[in-house]
């Protein structure tokens, strides 16, 4: 019995998490066994316990992108499939990775066929950066090598979802099918709100086809992409916070994040994501902000009052990482202080990421 190994890619912020795990609610309602592998270039990864937190099974490969961790992506499957076989895995890989059709597809279809059916890969779309990158706009927040790795991750989909469609007008997603359809002629366009479920009966469609899917081989420039990567200051840290009185937790995962953003913003740098999770004992929730001209968002409300929470923060910045620390450990500090509550800090990674070395890479499609 083979598993279905769908991977969902696509720029940091576009969505992707939330996709998952609407599709992992979708199959195992239909009496399907769901795995899910998420992926990130360090430990302390929010979406893993956002993931878990809803009740899913969830592994999680750090320490780099799938393509540098072929091996242990598969050893992270095999866990999965000792707690009984799945019949479906549902990956994240890292949001500033490409090249994964010649560095994880066709590994997997050509080494390992003989356990894995792989389904369409998709690619969301994320329309703050997409908007301004395809549509060559001044000001477009990242500079070209960046701009360049959302350029590829979209060449090399077999299917582009737009994502977010209950945040726009008619006449935005009008002009984004354009932008898309001419860049990328060809490449089937599935519009979605992964949050809402608009459109979701079509993703699984699409997603639910067999054939020969993953082949579209990037002729791709790692000095460039190499680049584009390092240029993000990369942190993930986790603290506890403990207060003498209760406070609410919504409210300030929104004041965390909305105070990290003005420091960031301040200091003209262009973000493309920050997450906090806060997970208290029977109750959890998110925030997160997605581009530097869009206001936080409360994307998952805990209704919970709190007196100790674990808070969870990643970040992904065009800054340097020191400055990003530092900007985080102030507004962590702040939020903490309004609310009266002391601060525990257990880990800080902060950072660059290194230049991509994958484990496998096929020049042509198997």
């Amino acid at each position: 019995m083979t598993i279905r190994f769908i991977m969902i890619g696509g720029f940091l912020g576009a969505g992707k998490t939330t996709t998952l795990s609407r599709l992992a609610r979708h199959y195992i309602a239909l009496g399907r066994k769901v795995g899910i592998v998420t992926n990130d270039q360090a430990n302390d990864l929010v979406d893993t316990k956002n993931l878990r937190a809803q009740g899913l099974s969830v592994e999680e490969v750090p320490g780099a992108c799938f393509c540098c961790r072929f091996n242990d992506l598969l050893e992270t499957i095999q866990r999965h499939e000792s707690q009984g076989r799945p019949d479906i895995i549902l990956a994240e890989p890292v949001g500033s990775c490409t090249d994964l059709v010649a560095t994880v597809i066709q590994p997997i279809r050509h080494l390992y066929g003989e356990r894995f059916v792989v389904a369409p890969y998709m690619v969301v779309f994320k329309p703050s950066h997409g908007q301004k990158i395809l549509g060559n706009a001044s000001g477009g927040g990242f500079s070209p090598k960046a701009a360049y790795i959302f350029e590829k991750q979209l060449e090399e989909a077999d299917g582009i979802l737009l994502n977010r469609l209950d945040e726009m007008t008619g006449e935005e997603i009008a002009e984004l099918k354009r932008l898309i359809g001419q860049r990328y002629p060809g490449t089937p366009l599935v519009p979605l709100s992964a949050l809402t479920g608009a459109g979701f009966p079509a993703l699984t469609e699409f997603l639910d086809q067999d054939g020969s899917f993953g082949r579209k081989i990037l002729d791709l420039d790692y000095d460039v992409y190499a680049a584009g990567e390092a240029e993000l200051g990369w942190l993930n840290c986790s603290v506890t916070l403990t207060a003498a009185n209760a406070f609410e937790l919504d409210p300030f995962l929104l004041d965390l994040v909305s105070r990290l953003g003005q420091g960031l913003r301040e200091r003209g740098a262009e973000i493309a994501h920050l997450k906090a999770i806060g997970l208290a004992e029977l109750a959890f929730g998110t925030a997160n902000l997605v581009s530097s001209d869009r206001d936080p968002e409360l994307s998952l409300p805990s209704r919970a009052t709190v007196k100790t929470v674990e808070l969870i923060v990643n970040a992904r910045v065009a800054i340097d990482p020191a400055v990003l620390e530092a900007e985080t450990r102030q507004a962590t500090a702040s939020c903490a202080e309004a609310r009266g509550a002391a601060v525990q800090v257990h880990s800080v990674q902060s950072f660059r990421p290194g230049r991509p070395e994958p484990t496998h890479r096929y020049a042509t499609a198997k």
